[in-house]
């Protein structure tokens, strides 16, 4: 994998790259929808390609492993193949999912134990068989195995989930060094920095990422119930540590807000289930601001879903008659608002880029925020 760092924004620490896989080019900063079981929900792999304009996908090794199983995806020849996506893809390690499951895991040195939520079965995920669980998804870019550590946790629970983090860090890159690719294409491992809400502990956690050298590094446990003015805070501290010439992924962020204020902060990569999970239920992220298309205000509203929108649903569909969709049950009413919703975000993205080359990045993030922010 080859990072390469094209524009700076002279008013921000905003840049404009390009990641190089062998699944194809990523323009950066982007955003990634995710698929958790291989599937961004309601949309097709043409329509995530062709009109929402994915350059890469999510996938969720924690419900890969579960269902369909490794042994499926391996005859497959790995999930590029079971599921007839040529682009690049990225895995994360499982480690928020078991993290959400509270009553059903348990942490210790070796790894971490956890019931399904399918079946009750007992499983457990080590640094090194995860980086085998995500060799054999076959993912370009896998995440290594970590604690996400609740936002609000104290300071002495933090510290000692990020010694936890950082001694499976070792343990999976030992391991991925030692191991090869299975399908005949790289993988990138990327450590995930975190430290809770605490500045001392996210440079600790930034500087020994770094010291162990990856192609690119993620930034986790945010968005997990802290102030948003935290979040950015934190980015903030690990920024100056982190490689110049390596990509940057904030996991699980956020809005389109959220996105831009990151990406003013040097942050490259970014991946959220809010565009399909809200639109799913009615939320549409627009130019103008967030609309609840359930409303009656929208019931004879027959312009576009967003007149600033670029994509085919948003040449096609009014309000009206997405709001009739919706009062009425139809599926395709979550369809179209999820297409929309991700065609919003890369839209966001890759604006966000043409500004960042044009040298005004800054100024044009602080002029649509909150418009962004506003709920019409």
């Amino acid at each position: 994998m080859k990072f390469e760092l094209l524009h700076t924004d002279p008013q921000s620490c905003a840049r404009r790259g390009r990641i190089h896989t062998d699944h194809g080019v990523i323009e950066t900063p982007i955003f990634m929808p995710v698929g958790t079981l291989g599937s961004v929900k309601g949309v097709y792999h043409r329509d995530l390609a062709d009109d929402i304009k994915a350059e890469i996908c999510l996938g969720n090794t924690y419900h890969l492993y579960l269902r369909p199983g490794l042994d499926t995806l391996y005859k497959a020849g790995g999930l590029h193949k079971f599921i007839s996506w040529d682009k690049p893809i990225l895995t994360d390690s499982g480690g928020f999912q078991v993290f959400s499951l509270a009553e059903n895991r348990k942490l210790t040195p070796e790894g971490c134990t956890f019931r399904s939520h399918i079946d009750g079965s007992k499983h457990i995920f080590t640094p090194e068989n995860n980086v085998d669980t995500q060799r054999k998804i076959g993912a370009d870019i896998i995440m290594a195995l970590d604690e996400c550590t609740p936002g609000d946790a104290d300071y002495q629970y933090a510290a000692k989930s990020l010694k936890l983090t950082q001694a499976w860090l070792e343990r999976g890159i030992r391991h991925f060094d030692e191991t090869e690719p299975l399908y005949g294409y790289h993988q990138a491992y990327f450590p995930i920095v975190q430290g809770c809400v605490y500045p001392d502990l996210r440079r600790q956690a930034a500087e020994h990422a770094v010291s162990l050298d990856r192609e690119g590094y993620a930034i986790g446990g945010l968005a997990v119930g802290e102030p948003t003015e935290k979040m950015y805070e934190m980015i903030e501290v690990v920024h100056p540590i982190l490689p110049v010439n390596k990509p940057r992924y904030l996991m699980g962020v956020g809005t389109p807000a959220n996105i831009l204020e990151a990406i003013a902060r040097g942050v490259d990569m970014f991946d959220c289930v809010m565009p399909s999970r809200n639109g799913r239920n009615g939320m549409l992220f627009t130019w103008e601001g967030t609309i609840n298309i359930r409303n009656k205000k929208w019931a004879n509203d027959f312009s576009p879903l967003d007149p600033q929108g670029k994509s085919f649903v948003d040449k096609t569909y009014t309000k009206a008659y997405l709001r009739h969709m919706f009062i009425a049950g139809e599926m395709l009413a979550a369809q179209i608002a999820s297409e929309h919703n991700l065609a919003f975000y890369l839209d966001v993205v890759t604006q966000a880029r043409a500004h960042i080359e044009a040298g005004d990045f800054n100024s044009w993030k602080n002029s649509v925020v909150k418009k962004l922010e506003t709920r019409i």
